[in-house]
């Protein structure tokens, strides 16, 4: 007896089913005895972009089963999704209220302007921010954490933001502040690591909502895998206050 081609075709495709289920089960298995894991975690945009890349990298090549989903929210709404159980670990800024959250210190993000070496305002080394809100601006695009909160400050006062051009990154910004194109707004440490390439100098915010403490927060450590309190245990032991 042999086979038809249909058969053949049959028996081919029903080995690699079976594959497929093994695969999966070895997978599933991993998870099952906590050799493999996803920690779901929300950041704000200034954690995402300075800090969390440098902090983050060497632990993750150090858990090579680990993987992070890691999604950019504002803080307000990371301690939304943490205390509903949404998320196993957030990074937020220690001016939203937290209560009922577990929370560990991450970084101090200090909000700048920039602006172009040539401009009236470069020699100053700080400025209130109704004292620039009548100029134009570059941006982060529409949808980021940070340029959220930046926008909500200025509403307060009752005032829109002029904004020229809106870019993807911090980079980008000091690079049309750089151009004279606008002012910008940006963390420290994206303006320190700009300043000499892109032409820039830097003046620091007066206002308290411009020095942002970061703190890693989460519902308690009950609730938490082994794995998720190593990473917050690396994350706090790493932070610079």
């Amino acid at each position: 007896m042999a086979p038809t081609e249909a058969g053949d075709a049959l028996a081919h495709h029903a080995r690699l089913i079976l594959r497929q289920m093994e695969h999966m089960q070895g997978e599933l298995g991993e998870y099952a005895n906590g050799s493999r894991a996803t920690i779901r975690l929300l950041a704000n945009t200034a954690a995402i972009t300075e800090f969390l890349p440098d902090r983050l990298g060497p632990w993750l090549a150090a858990h090579r089963r680990i993987d992070v989903d890691l999604k950019e929210r504002q803080s307000s709404e990371i301690v939304k999704a943490i205390s509903a159980g949404l998320a196993d670990i957030g990074i937020i800024s220690d001016a939203v209220d937290s209560s009922g959250l577990e929370l560990r210190p991450f970084a101090v993000d200090r909000l700048v302007v920039v602006v172009p070496r040539s401009h009236p305002l470069a020699t100053a080394r700080k400025i209130a921010f109704a004292d620039i809100l009548q100029h134009e601006f570059v941006g982060l695009a529409e949808g980021s954490a940070l340029q959220d909160y930046i926008e909500a400050q200025a509403a307060r006062t009752g005032t829109k933001l002029k904004f020229r051009m809106r870019v993807r990154t911090f980079e980008g910004i000091c690079r049309l502040a750089g151009h004279n194109v606008g002012l910008g707004i940006v963390p420290e440490t994206t303006a320190r690591r700009c300043q000499r390439p892109m032409a820039i100098a830097s003046l620091r915010l007066t206002e308290a909502w411009a020095t942002r403490r970061l703190k890693i927060c989460f519902r308690s450590e009950d609730e938490l895998s082994p794995i998720a309190s190593d990473m917050i245990a690396h994350l706090s032991s790493s932070g610079r206050e």
